[in-house]
This record gives C-alpha cells, sequence and structure tokens, in this order.
C-alpha cells in the first residue's frame, strides 16, 4: 500500500453522528439516485432533512414537487432557460397544497449546482451523472462537508485534485460496489488486507464471446438483467466499462494497489463486493439489488438506516455464482486499470472518450464493439498524461475536450467506413 495518511473512505474513522436531524444536500434530484434518496428521506423525517435541490432542468414538474414534499430553501438548475417552467411548476405545487411558505430560492446555470454543494449542510450526495460533477465534489470538499458520492466520475477524473482536498474519511461511497466494500473493510485494518474483489453482473451480454458482440443493439444494451438504471450506465454496464471506472475508484477510494483488484462475474447481483483478508478469509457485503441500502450507508453513517432496503428471505433456496471475467470479450478493465495505472489526465481522458462513444451508440452512429475500441485508440493518441501536483481544474477540462472531440471524429470515420463497406 502506499505511504498516505488514510484513504479517502474509511470506516474506521470516529464519526459523531449529529444531533438529531442530519441537513442534507442532493445534487442531480431527479435521476435515479436522487429519487431513491429523497424517497428514503421522506420514509425517515426524523433523520434527514433536505435544505438544497439541484437538478439538470428537465424535469421541473418533479423537481418542483421534491421541493413542496421536502421544503427546500433552495433549488438549483443548470440550464438557464428553465427557469420559468420551474417558477411556474413551484407556483402551482405550493398553491394547489395549500402551502402559503415562500417558494424556495432558485439558482441557475452551469455553476449553480456548485454553489448549492458548498452550502451548510451536514452531507453532500452528490448523484450527477457524468463529470460535470467534479466541481460539485471539490466545493463540498472545501467547505468540510461530508461528500456521500456517487458520481464516481468526479473521482475518477479529477483524482489528484479530490484526494489534495478530501480529509481521511470525508468520503462515504454510494455506488453499491464501493459501499459494499467500505462496509467489509470495517472488518479488519488496513494492514490486513489482501485484495478487493469487486463484483459485476456481467451485463445482459455475459457469456458472449467478441465476435457476438459485434451486432448487438441499443436495445439488447439497455435490457440488463438485474439493475434499473439510466441509458448512460446502461451501456457502461453492458461494456463493462463502469466496472473499470470501480477499479480505478476503489484503488482512489482505498489506496490499494491495482494488482490487489480483482473483477468478478457474479449475475445475481446479490454479493456487491468483497474483502479478502491476509488470513485467508473474505467478507461479503450482500443485499438483494436496490440502490436504497448504498444510499442510506453514504448519508446515514455510521448509523444504519431501518428498512431502509429489503432484505433476503432466508426461508427461500436460492444459487449464488461466481465467474472469472472475459478480457477478451470485455478488454474495457484492463484498459481502465492501464489509464489508472498512467493517472494524471488519462483516466479523465477515458472517461470523456467513453461518454462521447456511448452517445454515439445509443444514436446509432457507433457499433457496441466500437465503444471501447474507440477509447483505447482515444487513449492511445493522448500519450503521457499531464500528472503531479500541479494538475489543476483546467488540465483536466482541456484533456476532457480534447478526447470529446477525437472520440467524434473516430466515430464519425468508423461509421463512414462502415457505409462504405455495405455498399461495397
Amino acid at each position: 500500500m502506499s505511504d498516505s495518511p488514510a484513504p479517502l473512505a474509511d470506516p474506521h474513522i470516529a464519526f459523531d453522528p449529529s444531533e438529531g436531524r442530519r441537513d442534507i444536500v442532493v445534487l442531480g434530484s431527479t435521476g435515479s439516485i436522487g429519487t431513491q434518496a429523497i424517497d428514503l428521506v421522506l420514509r425517515n423525517p426524523d433523520r434527514f432533512r433536505v435544505t438544497a435541490l439541484s437538478a439538470a432542468g428537465g424535469r421541473v414538474g418533479l423537481l418542483a414537487e421534491q421541493a413542496r414534499q421536502l421544503r427546500v430553501r433552495t433549488v438549483a438548475v443548470a440550464r438557464e432557460d428553465a427557469v420559468p417552467a420551474l417558477r411556474e411548476a413551484l407556483k402551482a405545487q405550493y398553491g394547489n397544497h395549500g402551502n402559503t411558505e415562500p417558494l424556495p430560492e432558485i439558482l441557475a446555470g452551469p455553476d449553480a449546482a456548485t454553489q448549492v454543494a458548498a452550502s451548510p449542510c451536514h452531507t453532500v450526495l452528490n448523484g450527477i451523472t457524468g463529470s460535470i460533477g467534479l466541481a460539485p465534489t471539490l466545493a463540498a470538499l472545501e467547505a468540510g462537508r461530508t461528500l456521500a458520492l456517487a458520481n464516481k466520475e468526479s473521482l475518477i477524473v479529477g483524482g489528484p485534485l479530490v484526494k489534495a482536498l478530501a480529509k481521511p474519511g470525508q468520503i462515504i461511497p454510494v455506488d453499491s460496489e464501493h459501499a459494499a466494500l467500505f462496509q467489509a473493510l470495517a472488518g479488519g485494518t488496513r494492514a490486513d488486507v489482501r485484495k478487493l474483489v469487486v463484483t459485476a453482473s456481467g451485463g445482459p451480454f455475459r457469456g458472449r464471446t467478441k465476435a457476438e458482440l459485434a451486432n448487438v443493439t441499443r436495445e439488447d444494451a439497455l435490457a440488463h438483467p438485474t439493475w434499473a438504471m439510466g441509458p448512460v450506465i446502461t451501456v457502461n454496464s453492458a461494456t463493462l466499462v463502469n466496472k473499470g471506472l470501480e477499479v480505478i475508484e476503489a484503488h482512489l477510494l482505498y489506496d490499494i494497489p491495482f494488482d490487489r483488484i480483482e473483477v468478478v462475474v457474479h449475475p445475481q447481483s446479490y454479493v456487491h463486493s468483497m474483502v479478502e483478508f491476509t488470513d485467508g478469509s473474505t467478507l461479503a457485503q450482500a443485499t438483494p439489488p436496490d440502490m436504497r441500502g448504498p444510499i442510506a450507508i453514504g448519508i446515514g453513517w455510521p448509523e444504519r438506516v431501518p428498512d431502509a432496503a429489503p432484505a433476503f428471505d432466508w426461508s427461500k433456496a436460492s444459487t449464488w455464482e461466481f465467474y472469472p471475467l472475459d478480457n477478451d470479450a470485455f478488454p474495457s478493465v484492463g484498459l481502465a486499470r492501464h489509464v489508472g495505472t498512467l493517472a494524471g489526465t488519462a483516466p479523465a481522458v477515458f472517461n470523456a472518450a467513453n461518454e462521447e462513444c456511448v452517445d454515439a451508440f445509443l444514436a446509432g452512429r457507433l457499433p457496441f464493439t466500437g465503444i471501447v475500441d474507440t477509447v483505447a485508440e482515444v487513449v492511445a493518441e493522448h500519450g503521457t498524461p499531464r500528472t503531479g501536483t500541479s494538475l489543476t481544474v483546467a488540465d483536466v477540462l482541456e484533456a476532457e475536450t480534447w478526447a470529446r472531440a477525437r472520440a467524434r471524429e473516430i466515430a464519425v470515420q468508423t461509421a463512414a467506413q462502415a457505409t462504405a463497406e455495405a455498399r461495397a
């Protein structure tokens, strides 16, 4: 292990439970993580209070309903053109339900989520999708908030920046895999850890060869067998890019070398990850697939929230399977290890290129296997990343901008080549 004083996410840190209710800011409130977090808060009003919400601005009706239900002080939207519709939706929500309180403050623009991330609260839940979550992550850490992190991309693309700001244990992971590792690591000391085992469902294409993946469709890729997620993360699960990102995230959160982080395929998605200790013992964290459990760990730790998510019915028989990862069919995990080892701006390039390629695939402009092939080409062209303590947010954004543009160029070339071959 490295010589850093403590991992970013450490269950052994002595947290002081808050007196009374814990104030929470929810970023990405209208997305999958956000809506499940709000469900958890509404079922536990004695434990949690939401003070501010942020969202992109595409679902103002839902955002206004959340604001009214939670009686928040501030609502933030990234899209400034969504403000008039949001204001009307808030007036309708408050008026229709006889709420005479003043409407919440509205913040708008690309920096709105960053503003509320630094607002007074105990915990910021970052449920934003994509690397646009980096600035709010940094703002929450700089303001001294506990960060319940579901936005893995911000840690991956801004690893050195996040590690420079975060105090030991300031981050509580919300990804199901990393919340599982977080809990299992409580069973031993850092010196006792032999390796981390990150589980993967295998996605909809588990068991297929690389050749069999050539012609899969958008609909095929979005048919995840165990989890209900947004389209981007669902495609990332199908390519296993998501698992590659999680390997990088585990390395950064727990300060474990890449050669001691293993990926194993577990189709049932019951065991969310495992920690193997030096005495041969393995601790696994297991629950039925439901993100409310990891969210409850993120916003409630060190206390557990009763009935946060369903438990197993042990009176019923079940089978749990584990398989080795097929690195030939799914090279994304190996590519992610390479990128994570390069560090610096390389993870930002990897993530940004992948986001562009997923968009192209969902739009029918790139074949499924072209996603990881294109990402690998962009990473190779990027060459030696900028690293070291001089890395800045501007460096990360510059690398991302280049990677997105280059990925789009390659996707266009790939589409043109495919069209020419089809006509030949």
